[in-house]
């Protein structure tokens, strides 16, 4: 009875997040069109077919998700996580920043932000409005509205795929300890990293799942890691060290982590700056360790969706998107000198995951 009730209630409530979203995106279209009448995206409509396919991978991954909980993966708990008093404090917010980012679209203004923002130490693909967000990554508002809008985004399912990656990366954790047990044994033992942790939304879900590991988070922006402490404050467990830096020199030691997680950033890479990326993964990585990512689906894993994911930068600006989603981070992988690689598909996201080999001579640096 309780796991009927679970699922019922999951259902219920995955279900009300879907809805919700799709109803903002036609309220917030329609008071778009009235506003600015002329300001027009280049798209392809998606066909009936696509739409179809959509929702049976939707189901799919609640499915996944809900057993993932019940099989013991995670506490069971997390898929009900939301962040309600962001919803009830920022969710006007929203509404009330469209007017500015409607302006910036027509005019065309993609690295604009506030005048007391420095953006001196920040590489120049950072300073971009991605999704046309006010202020870009850089600014308190920006990082108080984010995981509202990439809910909204991906009309609620944005966790549940966040959450994909925690089975290959305590799968990853137990090969590293031949099998044992993490949860009586080794996790005191452990470090996690999540490089460009953003608003620690990932990290809260790796401690749920690893509450005696020791986590860290890197990330390029202060604003985005002041609301990662926020967050990470609010729950019981360790508090994640949150260090302010660039993933393509993380200020971190070489084989130190036993695993690496990245969720939602090669697609906002350019394609020399993930080669570098995964690179500095693969060197704080300790041999044996694993390294997980989760981004974008890809042309080749579902040719049915090329006019979606060709809307996609068309609808917000990601100016490396139309590279990323033809690029082979498989290659790169092995480039950086990951072994085992495998691949997976969840919805909109795709997962890598790799190993760093157990021979790898420890470096001097």
């Amino acid at each position: 009875m309780s796991d009927t009730i679970t699922k019922f209630t999951y259902q219920t409530f995955q279900q009300s997040k879907i809805y919700f979203a799709l109803a903002h995106k036609q309220i917030s279209t329609r008071l778009r069109n009235f506003v600015y009448p002329t300001l027009e995206f280049k798209t392809q409509p998606l066909s009936s077919a696509i739409l179809q396919k959509m929702q049976k991978r939707i189901d799919k991954i609640m499915e996944r998700d809900l057993a993932d909980g019940e099989n013991g993966i995670y506490p069971v708990n997390i898929i009900f996580d939301n962040p309600w008093s962001d919803f009830f404090s920022y969710y006007p917010n929203i509404w009330l920043d469209m007017p500015t980012v409607w302006n910036r679209i027509q005019k065309k203004k993609y690295q604009e932000f506030s005048p007391q923002i420095n953006t001196q130490d920040y590489p120049k693909y950072y300073l971009q409005n991605f999704h046309y967000q006010t202020d870009g990554y850089l600014s308190d508002t920006s990082a108080n509205l984010y995981d509202l809008q990439v809910e909204i985004l991906f009309n609620g399912t944005a966790d549940a795929m966040r959450r994909r990656i925690l089975a290959p990366l305590k799968m990853g954790l137990e090969k590293l300890f031949l099998g044992q047990k993490l949860e009586a044994n080794a996790p005191q033992k452990l470090r996690v990293l999540d490089i460009a942790c953003g608003t620690g939304r990932t990290l809260k879900f790796i401690r749920a799942t690893l509450p005696k590991a020791a986590l860290y988070g890197v990330d390029l922006s202060s604003a985005y890691l002041k609301k990662a402490h926020q967050l990470l404050s609010e729950g019981l467990g360790e508090l994640p060290q949150l260090l302010q830096g660039n993933a393509e020199d993380l200020p971190l030691r070489d084989n130190f982590f036993q695993a690496t997680t990245c969720v939602f950033i090669f697609h906002e890479l350019p394609p020399i700056v993930r080669q570098k990326v995964i690179e500095e993964a693969f060197r704080v990585t300790q041999p044996g360790g694993v390294f997980v990512i989760c981004d974008s689906i890809q042309v080749s894993d579902e040719p049915d969706f090329a006019p979606m994911l060709k809307n996609f930068p068309a609808m917000f600006h990601e100016p490396y998107y139309q590279s990323y989603i033809t690029d082979n981070l498989e290659e790169r992988l092995e480039k950086a000198g990951f072994i085992n690689i495998a691949t997976e598909v969840h919805l909109f996201s795709k997962y890598w995951v790799g190993y760093k080999p157990v021979e790898e001579v420890v470096s001097s640096r």
